[in-house]
């Protein structure tokens, strides 16, 4: 597996056990409906949270979670459509960003709630 791929894939880890620690439930992780996916699919205290999340080895230029472009966010937005329809969800939702940054052999996760709101269309 390709060294960013396992990055991803620990940022990943990292974000699930601070979720759980924080009292979240866990409902899927990796969900995939034809080329859409959502990272971590969440409740907590009656909310459904979707959590894109953003890992790198160091920072360069940018956090991980300024790296979500508008498109990004408008196909995660659409696969939420998709999840709340398919499972019949009706609560409400909020989207998160977890952040994890690599320094060296540390992972530093980050938590931003209400990282960004769906657009209009």
């Amino acid at each position: 597996m390709a060294q960013h791929n396992e990055t991803g894939k620990k940022g990943e880890e990292i974000a699930r056990e601070m979720l759980l620690k924080k009292g979240y439930s866990i409902l899927h992780t990796n969900w995939v409906i034809g080329k859409l996916e959502l990272d971590i699919v969440a409740t907590h205290e009656n909310t459904l949270i979707i959590v894109e999340v953003k890992t790198r080895d160091r920072m360069d230029f940018a956090s991980p979670s300024d790296m979500i472009s508008n498109g990004k966010i408008r196909n995660i937005v659409n696969a939420t459509h998709e999840y709340i329809l398919k499972f019949d969800i009706n609560m409400d939702v909020r989207f998160d960003v977890v952040s994890v940054v690599k320094n060296g052999d540390n992972y530093i996760p980050e938590h931003i709630e209400d990282a960004f709101y769906p657009p209009r269309f």
